[in-house]
């Protein structure tokens, strides 16, 4: 049963006082009372050494523990429970957040802090302060060298138990350089990082100019650096800032245009300030999603700890990446704003700052703590030097300093014996007593003078420091320049005046490729690619390795082409699925391209032979094949990615595959046996796709076509017949061989199915041709490597004539694997 609680009644000489407040006065004091506290104690940083009380804290409380870079590493809680004990009563997440903070290098530009473990990313937390550790960074030593010097004024903590510093002596200028960000009651501060090297410059040039103007502290310090790089657009917000410590500027993400497997993509390398790949991630994917931004295929995030950021965007066949880009600029957070509010505490009081302000806060810093320190190493000297000179007096009669001590009763009548005896003051008395023997010694003599030597120089230039105002600008500048050796970086970040020309008209082009006219090219090593324009295609002395085009057809950009292989298929193939070449590539170079292999699903041992269009009507396709076959077809655009254009025997294939153009061309055969037939195109019946053909050349037993093609009678400057021959067991490469350049009117026309007539000499040793092509001249041929190789000249098809019928391959340069029409 529970029972209820009697009030005792008060005693006999309580007397009760109720004060009348006025409520509103009330809040206003307490709500003053902790804005000031919020905004002394912990959102804004100190002008002179640009931290805030509880990262303050953290470096002056590593630097007792002795956690310096040459020593191993703490666990990090450890560290927090020091602080948050002894200095900073408030809880231990906030005090690990700036801990953790001190030690990204993404959020600092130059790192206070060595972490060991997972201080998380730009998009993800650190792990539990019991996992990680931690240690001081070389800056961190700079930020709390010398402290220990009475250069800075140190101040009760919260129980007046220990004393803490009110600033550090801070050898980096670490507000500009770091930047801070932070909010306070009815203020905030946001102040961007910059480079080391340059602020150290400026900082320099405002020792020996102190009337310098924002305009001459520009030229080295042209804008903030900020950690993750990236470009910052627009520089008149920068100036604003610089001037009045208030301004706005543009950040943007360093990405470029690459091919990303068969399309193009958008690599993103570096992102704006305080920007994590999620956040780009997820915007672009709600942008998709909702159907406001197009063009993208696919988006991955390959960042790793090897590579750094890689964020891989997939384009869209059909789509321009440039104006894809300036649209992901727009939309996603690639770009973001950098607004600057230079507000920190300048004597107790929250100040907003520019550049020059800022600077010269952090350098009044610097002169005072170089004038402390020497002051204070100053008097320490003159301390040792006032002890050696008594050791001096005291050696020089050393027996009967012995003497006296021993005739002593205690060691105060000593000490007042010999500050009577020799002249010394109490300090040298006491010291000369707790000496040690060891020190009585010939040698010690000769020390003695030499530490008095170096006493006096170190007192005389500590004196002159103290005295000259101009040689304590120079300590200062010496120290700076020293900082910025040690501890500086080239720049990360790219500064644009503007978005430029270029991005502009990139924003106002179309997004979608134009079905503008182009080439499709296939090489001779397998590439295909399309030209930017509908030029003709060079074949010149420019070209490169394997890059001889054996093929091309006029397209459109968004159209669709056919390629034809040697298993006798018809391959559907999408232009905006091959790369487009720049204009000055139409020499050909088409290293850029792609394999077939990659675009086409090609079987093993097929092979790419030619391009043709996929209009219906025309008159249509020729194809011959190993075994003499000829085949006349018209495409047909069917609703299948592929179909068969003939119907191959076992064992046959496809060895030639052109497009027709007028029906009135004259088709090709070259067998291996060098026998030579060609007749006019209309002699062959055009069949459906599933036809065989019709025969095409006679062949002799066990010989096979090496070529077929078609020569157009109407080419001004006529046709070559181009014969290389060759042993048929012999290994490739190894047999010398010989080759012959005929003119095609020297052959005579026989008809369809017959043998021909003989175009090439076998020499000893030969009995087989290797490589023919028939087509209009002048012809240019290329080795197996890619090189050019220089052909004879065109002499008569007979011997008789007087002329060689063939010459040694080796007078050529190198054997011919391709030979095509050289424009």
């Amino acid at each position: 049963m529970a029972r209820g609680k009697t009030q005792q009644p008060p005693p006999d000489d309580f007397e009760e006082h109720i004060l009348d407040i006025d409520v509103g006065e009330e809040m206003r004091t307490s709500f003053l009372e902790y804005a000031y506290s919020v905004i002394y104690s912990r959102a804004l940083p100190d002008a002179r050494d640009g931290l805030k009380p509880v990262q303050r804290r953290i470096l002056h409380t590593m630097n007792d523990m002795g956690l310096r870079p040459d020593r191993g590493h703490v666990k990090s809680a450890r560290v927090v429970g020091e602080v948050m004990g002894r200095l900073h009563p408030h809880g231990d997440g906030a005090i690990y957040d700036a801990l953790v903070r001190l030690a990204q290098p993404w959020s600092m530009r130059l790192t206070m802090i060595d972490g060991h473990g997972n201080f998380g990313s730009p998009d993800d937390p650190p792990a539990a302060m019991r996992y990680t550790e931690c240690r001081m960074a070389p800056p961190a030593v700079a930020m709390t060298a010398d402290i220990d010097e009475d250069t800075v004024d140190f101040r009760p903590n919260y129980d007046g138990r220990e004393l803490e510093p009110v600033v550090l002596p801070a050898a980096i200028p670490n507000l500009v350089v770091n930047g801070t960000t932070g909010i306070a009651v009815g203020m905030a501060t946001n102040c961007a990082p910059h480079n080391l090297v340059e602020v150290v410059q400026a900082l320099k040039h405002l020792i020996t100019h102190p009337r310098a103007t924002v305009d001459d502290l520009m030229r080295v310090v042209p804008g903030p650096d900020l950690p993750t790089g990236g470009k910052i657009v627009g520089l008149d917000g920068v100036r604003d800032a610089y001037e009045t410590g208030r301004g706005t500027f543009r950040m943007r993400a360093t990405a470029r245009v690459e091919p990303v497997g068969r399309r193009k993509g958008i690599v993103v390398t570096e992102l704006p300030y305080g920007v994590g790949t999620e956040k780009v991630v997820e915007r672009i994917k709600t942008l998709v999603q909702g159907k406001k931004l197009q063009g993208i295929a696919d988006l991955k995030d390959l960042t790793d700890r090897e590579h750094g950021l890689r964020l891989v965007i997939e384009v869209k066949n059909g789509f321009v990446p440039e104006a894809l880009l300036e649209q992901l600029y727009r939309q996603t957070p690639m770009e973001d704003t950098f607004g600057i509010n230079n507000v920190a505490l300048v004597d107790g009081q929250p100040r907003t700052l520019g550049l020059k302000e800022l600077l010269e806060v952090f350098l009044a810093h610097r002169f005072d703590v170089v004038r402390r320190r020497s002051t204070y190493r100053r008097a320490r000297a003159a301390e040792r030097l006032h002890l050696v000179e008594g050791l001096l007096v005291a050696i020089l009669d050393i027996d009967e300093v012995i003497q006296l001590i021993r005739s002593s009763d205690d060691a105060e009548t000593a000490r007042g014996r010999l500050m009577d005896v020799f002249d010394l003051s109490e300090p040298q008395a006491t010291y000369i007593l707790e000496m040690r023997l060891r020190r009585l010694t010939r040698f010690s003599r000769l020390e003695l003078d030499t530490e008095k030597a170096e006493l006096e120089r170190t007192i005389e230039q500590l004196d002159a420091i103290l005295a000259d105002d101009t040689l304590l600008r120079k300590v200062v500048a010496d120290e700076l320049t020293e900082v910025a050796k040690t501890f500086g970086t080239p720049r990360r970040t790219v500064l644009l005046e503007s978005a430029g020309t270029a991005a502009v008209s990139a924003a106002a082009a179309p997004l979608e490729v134009a079905d503008d006219p182009c080439l499709a090219l296939l090489s001779s090593s397998g590439l295909l690619a399309r030209t930017t324009g509908d030029g003709e295609v060079g074949r010149g002395e420019t070209r490169a390795n394997h890059d001889v085009v054996v093929s091309s057809v006029a397209t459109t950009a968004r159209g669709e082409i056919g390629v034809l292989t040697s298993r006798g298929r018809l391959l559907r193939l999408g232009v905006l699925d091959l790369p487009a070449l720049p204009p000055s590539a139409n020499d050909p170079n088409l290293q850029g391209g792609l394999p077939v292999t990659e675009m086409l699903p090609l079987e093993t041992g097929e092979r790419a032979l030619a391009l043709c269009g996929l209009r219906t009507g025309g008159p249509g396709l020729a194809l011959g094949t190993r075994d003499g076959v000829v085949k006349r077809v018209n495409p047909e655009v069917l609703g299948r990615d592929e179909w068969e254009v003939i119907g191959l025997k076992d064992g046959d294939e496809v060895v030639g595959a052109v497009e027709l153009a007028t029906g009135e061309e004259t088709l090709c055969f070259v067998t291996s046996d060098a026998q030579l037939l060609h007749f006019g195109a209309s002699a062959v019946r055009p069949q459906g796709r599933a036809g065989g053909g019709m025969a095409g050349v006679r062949l002799a037993p066990d010989r096979t076509v090496v070529f077929f093609g078609v020569v157009d009678p109407a080419a001004p400057e006529g046709s070559v017949v181009v014969t290389s021959s060759g042993a048929s067991t012999a290994l490739p490469g190894t047999d010398a061989g010989s080759l012959k350049v005929t003119p095609f009117e020297e052959y005579p026309a026989k008809g369809r199915a017959t043998g021909g007539v003989r175009c090439h000499r076998f020499l000893k040793g030969e009995d087989t041709l290797v490589l023919a092509w028939v087509g209009s001249a002048p012809a240019r041929a290329a080795a197996a490597s890619g090189a050019p190789v220089e052909l004879p000249p065109a002499t008569g098809r007979r011997d008789g004539s007087g002329v060689p019928g063939t010459q040694p391959i080796a007078a050529c340069g190198a054997p011919v694997a391709t030979v095509v029409r050289a424009s």
